[in-house]
């Protein structure tokens, strides 16, 4: 007998997903499985040819247009004539904000998993500081703040951003009732920044290694990842970026601060994809990962800040640390090396690996127990029998994808909100059956543990969590 899921709701009026790469194709079956809907009306906007293809083995319609600044309005108002439905941008080289600015207008609902520009921004744009996830976030926080309520627009929810945020609360009552604490979770950000204030967490890393591998060697010339060649790659490129907390006493020479907005991070004058930083999974344990910049990294630091903003009594500090699968950091390194982009791009097919984890998590760390980390230990294997059309990489953001679908049906009129605004365990209960192990290991590695003697370095060792011993020289 088929194994049976729980329907969420009805979606009434059209679904159009934008995008069809590896997260659309992955995201496409979670949709028909668990909304009711009427199928004539769900839709995919996407230029690739290929896309047609497979769509129309699968009887979904396409429209094979690329939206851009000059067709968005009109290909959009043309998909949603009543004012509602669904819109589900997967996209790369749309604006997110425009895009969900108009679906709002239309009182449509609208999802998405990064806070993505126009087409070009990500290289023509010279000023590193606009170049920023700081930067671009602010522009949607900006908008929440002009025009609050109205239908809800799910801003940057798939793995991460998006269910790490929500692993952070978990962790943090992990750590409340393994240290004796009462637990009861907070009702509003007032109440969970002070917990993790109560707590003593200095600092949460984005922790995350990607094992996931195929038999066949990477072609040279060939970018070779787990998902979105397009997105890593202009994620890379833009500047090292991380939430700045209050615990730290060293700033970085190439360092910058934000002016405006919410002052929860800061930037380094460097590419996010070839900046290293210590840290810690429970898999390799102690590894290097790469400070690319990701849109939780601010979003955490600012949603767990107490006090003004501009000079909080509380903030931690937040950065993404990862270890992208062995393929992809030898793109990596061929593409800095060389000083160009490989012509060639290539997503791993769930079909094609044999063997690997995606081990995604938050280290919470310089708190009475060291450092916890909470998160999905995925496999590919497992994954193949979860759902189709994607790997261990993909289900972690397209069941986010769903969970934060799913929340926007059930809170139809919350205006904009990111997911640290969300209902974290209600969203967990919608993801948690397609995450594999979930899991919480403590740890009492720290950056000063295992440091190689025969060369010195500037380091702090007063305080082993200074972002000073995280950084790699």
């Amino acid at each position: 007998m088929p194994k049976s899921h729980p329907v969420y709701g009805r979606i009434d009026g059209p679904i159009v997903i934008i995008g069809f790469g590896s997260i659309g194709k992955g995201t496409l079956p979670l949709i028909q499985r668990h909304f009711d809907h009427d199928s004539d009306k769900l839709v995919v906007i996407d230029p690739n040819p290929d896309t047609h293809l497979f769509l129309s083995q699968h009887n979904v319609r396409h429209e094979q247009i690329a939206i851009t600044l000059e067709n968005y309005k009109d290909v959009l108002g043309r998909q949603f004539p009543d004012g509602k439905g669904f819109c589900v941008n997967l996209s790369v080289d749309t604006s997110s904000l425009d895009l969900m600015k108009f679906c709002r207008e239309l009182g449509v609902l609208y999802i998405d998993t990064v806070v993505e520009p126009w087409a070009g921004y990500y290289f023509d744009t010279e000023d590193n500081a606009e170049r920023t996830n700081y930067a671009l976030r602010q522009k949607v926080r900006d908008e929440k703040a002009a025009n609050p309520g109205g239908t809800t627009a799910v801003s940057c929810c798939g793995a991460n951003p998006g269910m790490v945020s929500w692993f952070v609360k978990e962790a943090l009552l992990t750590l409340a009732q393994d240290t004796g604490r009462e637990v009861t979770a907070p009702t509003d950000k007032a109440g969970w920044a002070a917990m993790m204030q109560e707590l003593g967490v200095k600092g949460v890393h984005i922790a995350e290694r990607d094992t996931q591998a195929r038999r066949q060697p990477r072609p040279r010339g060939t970018f070779v990842n787990t998902w979105s060649v397009e997105g890593f790659i202009a994620e890379g490129f833009q500047p090292a970026e991380l939430g700045w907390g209050t615990h730290e006493t060293w700033f970085p020479e190439n360092g910058h601060r934000p002016t405006t907005g919410c002052m929860a991070g800061i930037w380094l004058d460097r590419p996010g994809a070839i900046t290293r930083v210590h840290s810690w999974c429970p898999t390799p344990g102690p590894q290097f990962g790469f400070l690319v910049t990701h849109n939780e990294a601010i979003s955490i630091s600012d949603y767990y800040t107490v006090g003004d903003p501009a000079n909080p009594d509380f903030r931690p500090t937040c950065h993404y640390a990862y270890h992208p699968s062995d393929d992809a950091v030898l793109s990596l390194h061929e593409m800095f090396g060389s000083g160009r982009q490989q012509t060639d791009f290539e997503i791993l097919d769930v079909d094609e690996i044999v063997e690997g984890i995606d081990e995604l998590g938050v280290l919470l760390y310089g708190h009475e127990k060291n450092a916890l980390w909470y998160g999905s230990r995925l496999s590919n294997a497992e994954t193949r029998k979860l759902a189709p059309y994607q790997n261990a990489t993909g289900m972690q953001v397209t069941s986010a994808v769903l969970a934060g679908m799913v929340w926007a049906m059930e809170n139809p009129q919350a205006g904009i909100v990111e997911t640290d605004e969300m209902d974290h365990a209600r969203c967990l209960e919608v993801q948690r059956p397609y995450l594999g192990p979930v899991e919480a290991h403590y740890t009492d590695w720290t950056p000063l543990k295992d440091r190689w003697e025969h060369f010195p370095e500037d380091i702090d060792e007063t305080d082993p969590w200074q972002f000073r011993n995280v950084l790699a020289t």
